[in-house]
């Protein structure tokens, strides 16, 4: 199964809610939620949020998105969707060097969706071969009228001869939560639908979303109702522990593991800004953390530094330096909560109480850690590490 990137639509402006997109949703920026269930969706490979709005930008980043700032011609009232698509594709592709085979577009507005609908979605679009596919709700007894000239008429079916519901033709709303298609449809016809059209079918109660103040209730209800258990469950297992030291590897935790190499032959590394933010708050929160890193390398002392966090480098033997450290800061270890991703990690995360990998992580680490990260190495394993942990602290 093919991994596909998710796009997010979210502009600044809108008239019906002023800053729609980052009202307070049980808890969460309302934008927040469809890039966590992006995340969570085992068939997305990477989440991008196109907009005007440095706000909104910041938020998806917060969460782990990849932000694309879209030019203020195209977030009018008046711009089309699909020239917004447009420009996103465009720095999708400039971004990767290729276009994706197929891209699933999220609208932020519906936070009534879960990560299974959004691989449920794609799964039906790869088997059926589809060229574009729309999520829609049944209406199997939807009794509407028209009027024309004066005279009402029976539209969806025959007030004369009404039948059993479960006769009636089925119709299909299309509820503008998940779409997928291919990008060369939208360059070539400038539709998101067109080709071979697939659907794939959600509750009719996942068709609610937010355009007023009373949709806001209404959504609420649901999300708390079918929705709000699932994240809990999510969060509970790491949110549970109460850790007294925090330990970060720093390559491929808080980067990709990937380095830049300048032509004088210094180095370079990629860091998160999510991450950084997650640091803070931990830190504000009164957590313990420090970096344990097997390179001794400028890069990861300045990243420290601007963190406020402490570091040790050059460690040969990180189980001797972990005890070393928790001894002389009377840290009980199964009190330590140690964040890695490859198999120089590994002894010291079979110390610790609690050991967690991002989802990038090396298979035998992965099977280790208690928790695995939905994030990727360097593309906010911290940040979603703080949230379950500030959440069960109350802040």
């Amino acid at each position: 199964m093919n991994l596909v990137p998710a796009i997010i639509l979210a502009r600044g402006g809108s008239k019906g809610i002023p800053n729609k997109n980052l009202l307070n949703f049980s808890g969460k920026p309302l934008l927040a939620w469809s890039i966590l269930q992006a995340r969570e969706a085992k068939h997305i490979n990477r989440v991008y949020v196109s907009s005007d709005s440095p706000a909104i930008l910041k938020v998806a980043e917060e969460y782990g998105a990849v932000p694309i700032k879209r030019p203020d011609e195209l977030s009018t009232d008046t711009a089309s969707s699909e020239a917004a698509l447009l420009h996103a594709l465009d720095a999708i592709k400039a971004g990767r060097g290729a276009e994706p085979e197929a891209v699933i577009i999220l609208q932020a507005t519906s936070p009534l969706r879960e990560p299974s609908d959004i691989d449920g979605a794609i799964q039906t679009f790869q088997s059926q071969s589809a060229d574009s596919l729309f999520t829609d709700a049944l209406l199997d007894d939807l009794c509407a009228w028209v009027e024309e000239n004066g005279i009402l008429k029976g539209k969806t079916f025959d007030p004369w001869n009404r039948g059993r519901r479960q006769d009636r033709q089925p119709l299909y709303l299309e509820n503008g939560s998940i779409y997928v298609f291919k990008p060369q449809l939208l360059r070539e016809t400038g539709n998101r639908l067109g080709g071979k059209i697939a659907r794939y079918t959600m509750p009719y109660w996942k068709s609610f979303e937010i355009d007023t103040p009373e949709n806001v209730d209404l959504c609420e209800y649901y999300f708390r109702k079918y929705l709000r258990p699932y994240w809990r469950a999510r969060e509970a297992g790491l949110a549970a522990f109460k850790p007294d030291l925090i330990v970060y590897d720093f390559d491929g935790v808080m980067t990709d593991n990937r380095v830049l190499v300048l032509q004088d032959g210094t180095e370079g590394v990629i860091a998160n800004r999510a991450d950084g933010w997650g640091i803070s708050q931990l830190r504000q929160a009164g957590f313990r953390q420090i970096i344990l890193s097997t390179e001794t390398n400028p890069i990861v002392s300045t990243r420290a530094k601007k963190l406020g966090v402490e570091v040790l480098q050059g460690s040969g033997d990180k189980p001797r330096d972990l005890i070393g450290y928790c001894q002389s800061h009377d840290i009980a270890l199964e009190r330590v909560l140690y964040v890695g991703n490859d198999v120089n990690d590994l002894e010291a995360m079979r110390l610790v109480g609690y050991p967690v990998a991002p989802a990038d992580g090396h298979p035998a680490v992965l099977a280790l850690a208690k928790h695995v990260t939905q994030s990727r190495g360097g593309e906010g394993v911290i940040k979603e590490i703080s949230e379950m942990l500030l959440a069960q602290a109350g802040t």
